[in-house]
């Protein structure tokens, strides 16, 4: 098995960053097949001083604190710019649903995530996605009455509500990223790339439409609202602008790109979507064919060199006839056509639906296989409940029995019943309490094992 150690870069060699303690201490409490696994934590020895202390040799690795991860092939964002790349629409469910189940269980456990995007969501090459880069990850109350920085999110998936300087709030902010990932998977490229942060909300308004007091409530009494509303009423033309999308998924995506975070459909809700549970069905991972490394900090270096070799070539021309950026193409409509990757190094078949000797086949309740540790919260945890008219993140935890049971797989029984089971309510997840305040810049993506250093030696101590 490969591994994947990425060096902290600590500024202050006597201080410990709080940041990077709350990051292991969120790694070493969470163990889920779609959570990137913390494998162990290795330091390096000091490095040798001179009787005033000063560092004799230039080794500035030496002294290094590193985290070591298991090593994934790919991930989202380098895996769909690969040119050539087409992911079908059975490929696109088995990423959403293994990216909502992992997110999932990150809630349940009181943990946000708070840089969700394509680069931070890793594949590997038996089709497994995993949430990674937990930097800026931190628990949260179930009453959300703890204030926490806004500062978060990646600007292209950071939600209106932090746009607006909320400094309250909880799971909602972390699924209108998974509305920005699932749109731009389904559209082939990003939705909302916002300039700066006036541009973003401006972006988030022309499509979602101007928030009032009717359809957000306190929308109004934000820190920012009155500053960044826009000077006229927009109205909300998301089924419009992605008319089209499948009719389920359309509708998954309104409920994860509306403006009221109280509203905003959870993790659970939506894998319990129609969207799920009709033709073409999720994928089994395994099914999935195997793709040639690739990572979103690749891609970025193929497209600079590609620039440079397309300018040389017309300085040496004459004339500047620069070749068109290469584009994602959009999902291929039809399940049964085989994907067509960049050169993969193996595709045996098509993507098949799960079936019973996979865990998306299998019953979630006491029938099912155990996915979690022993010991698990028998209620559920604090996850907040959605409340009324569709709800939302309201209080509460949930009600018993809630879900449905697996979709109806060929072979299987009928939803929610029959032979093939059904859930048993939310999975039992274990759970533990929060830690200290904090937050700050997100970061880069996963670089293989040579790399050697975190996102290039992030350094911990600029954080806020």
């Amino acid at each position: 098995m490969m591994f994947l150690a990425l060096r902290l870069s600590i500024l202050d060699s006597a201080q410990f960053p709080i940041t990077a303690i709350r990051e292991i201490k969120i790694l070493k409490k969470l163990h889920h097949q779609n959570v990137i696994q913390l494998k162990e934590i290795v330091t390096s020895p000091g490095p040798d001083r001179d009787e005033q202390g000063k560092q004799i040799d230039g080794n500035k690795y030496k002294g290094s604190i590193y985290m070591v991860f298991e090593y994934m092939d790919h991930d989202l964002t380098g895996l769909a710019d690969k040119p050539g790349m087409r992911f079908t629409i059975p490929q696109i469910k088995c990423y959403m649903k293994q990216l909502l189940t992992g997110l999932h269980y990150c809630h349940i456990n009181q943990v946000l995530h708070r840089d969700i995007k394509g680069s931070n969501l890793l594949i590997d090459n038996e089709g497994n996605l995993k949430l990674a880069d937990f930097g800026l990850a931190r628990s949260f109350s179930s009453d959300h009455n703890a204030n926490l920085t806004n500062r978060v999110i990646t600007l292209w998936y950071r939600p209106p509500e932090l746009l607006l300087g909320s400094t309250k709030y909880g799971p909602a902010v972390d699924m209108w990223s998974v509305g920005c990932i699932f749109a731009e998977l389904l559209n082939g490229k990003p939705i909302l790339p916002g300039k700066n942060e006036p541009d973003q909300l401006t972006k988030i308004f022309e499509l979602c439409g101007t928030p009032d007091e009717l359809i957000w409530p306190g929308v109004t009494k934000m820190p920012w609202y009155n500053n960044l509303k826009p000077p006229r009423q927009l109205k909300r033309h998301v089924k419009d602008a992605f008319k089209h999308f499948d009719f389920h998924a359309l509708d998954l995506l309104e409920r994860m790109l509306t403006l009221d975070p109280s509203k905003r459909i959870s993790a659970n809700e939506a894998l319990d979507s129609e969207y799920f549970w009709t033709d073409p069905l999720p994928c089994d991972p395994k099914s999935l064919p195997k793709y040639e490394a690739s990572h979103e900090y690749q891609t970025k270096k193929r497209r600079q060199q590609q620039r440079q070799a397309d300018d040389a070539a017309a300085k040496r021309q004459k004339t500047h006839h620069p070749q068109p950026p290469h584009a994602r193409l959009p999902p291929i409509q039809q399940s049964g056509h085989q994907i067509r990757p960049a050169q993969p190094t193996n595709n045996p078949h098509p993507p098949m639906a799960s079936g019973s000797n996979h865990h998306y086949g299998k019953p979630r309740g006491p029938g099912g296989p155990n996915r979690y540790p022993p010991g698990g919260n028998q209620g559920g945890g604090g996850y907040p409940n959605r409340g009324g008219q569709g709800g939302g993140y309201g209080s509460g935890p949930y009600p018993p029995q809630q879900g449905r049971g697996p979709p109806p797989y060929p072979g299987g029984g009928p939803r929610g019943g029959g032979s093939s089971g059904g859930y048993g309510g939310a999975p039992n997840f274990p759970q533990a309490g929060p830690y200290g305040p904090g937050g700050g810049p997100g970061r880069g993506p996963n670089y293989p094992p040579q790399a050697g250093s975190r996102n290039q030696q992030q350094q911990y101590g600029n954080w806020q």
